[in-house]
């Protein structure tokens, strides 16, 4: 799947694919929650290491797979018994061989952390609170800039995990599910808002290089479209170019796109959301749990750059 650059490709890294080509979606392992554990697990103890030592540590997952750059869908929390979801998706380069490590060897860009900082700080928030996190590498993402420039990849993923997100609101109906996508995991979670269950209430765009359409209240079903842009983050550089045949629009942390902003105090470059210290990650786990008031949950943290923030409609 991993495709080198070729020049023609170069300029439409720049201003990326109209997202229109007809695919069908990445298959969807695990028809259940409970019920799909033991078959990954013993798939990752087939696996060998370092998986099988996941399976030994007794993580969750919803689905496993090794082909390929591979494919995880990693559970923290009961998902059968909760009311809050959060599905956190990835973005470029992100593959199962650095699902626990990060790109690079970095953990604060490793899926498997960064849901878990993101789960340890809703339940901060409120110990009693019956939440889970998903950490969702459930598509292929584009293995570098050149090969994100085509949307072919956030379509699929969309397709796919509106496929998790009927199962969980048909199995979870009182529930109610956060999106929340990392740089072209954003793009993603945006595709699949965009014909997803009433139960998907917020989606939360990380440092995203776009959203498939040019302002928020495009997206239908009237959910609430929360965006985090450092001003250290390298995302500010694409350009929000939409031409005929060419561009993901405006990126979700441009105000003209008309997200509702969180706060990004603390936060260093493209990886940093969630990382310990960030007011954005403080903030995304008040959406998570529901609150009204993110960036005011996040300032009595005293983690809010109040320059920064703008306001939170």
């Amino acid at each position: 799947m991993r495709r080198r650059g070729a020049s023609r490709v170069a300029v439409a890294a720049l201003l990326g694919v109209n997202l229109v080509l007809p695919i069908r979606p990445e298959p969807v392992a695990a028809a259940g929650f409970v019920e799909a554990y033991p078959v990954t697990a013993t798939a990752m103890r087939a696996a060998g290491p370092p998986y099988a030592d996941w399976a030994a540590d007794g993580r969750r997952f919803l689905s496993f797979d090794t082909r390929g750059d591979g494919r995880a869908v990693e559970v923290l929390g009961d998902l059968a018994d909760a009311d809050r979801v959060a599905v956190l998706v990835p973005g470029v380069g992100s593959t199962l061989a650095d699902f626990d490590r990060g790109l690079g060897g970095v953990a604060r860009r490793a899926p498997a952390v960064q849901a878990g900082q993101l789960y340890r700080e809703v339940r901060a928030g409120d110990p009693a609170a019956r939440v889970a996190v998903l950490a969702w590498l459930g598509y292929d993402p584009p293995d570098g800039v050149l090969t994100a420039a085509g949307g072919v990849s956030a379509r699929r993923g969309a397709a796919g995990l509106a496929v998790l997100l009927r199962e969980l609101a048909a199995r979870r109906p009182a529930a109610t599910i956060t999106l929340v996508g990392h740089s072209y995991g954003a793009l993603v979670v945006s595709l699949a808002a965009a014909d997803a269950p009433a139960q998907v209430t917020d989606v939360v765009s990380l440092g995203g290089v776009g959203a498939g359409v040019q302002r928020a209240d495009d997206l239908p079903g009237g959910r609430r479209f929360w965006a985090a842009e450092a001003p250290t983050d390298w995302i500010r550089r694409v350009p929000p170019a939409r031409l005929p045949g060419l561009g993901f629009g405006r990126r979700p942390g441009d105000p003209a796109f008309g997200a509702r902003p969180l706060p990004v105090g603390g936060v260093a470059g493209h990886d940093g959301y969630l990382a310990p210290g960030s007011a954005t990650l403080v903030a995304t786990a008040a959406v998570v749990r529901g609150s009204a008031t993110p960036v005011a949950t996040a300032a009595v943290a005293g983690r809010v750059d109040a320059d920064r923030v703008g306001d939170a409609r």
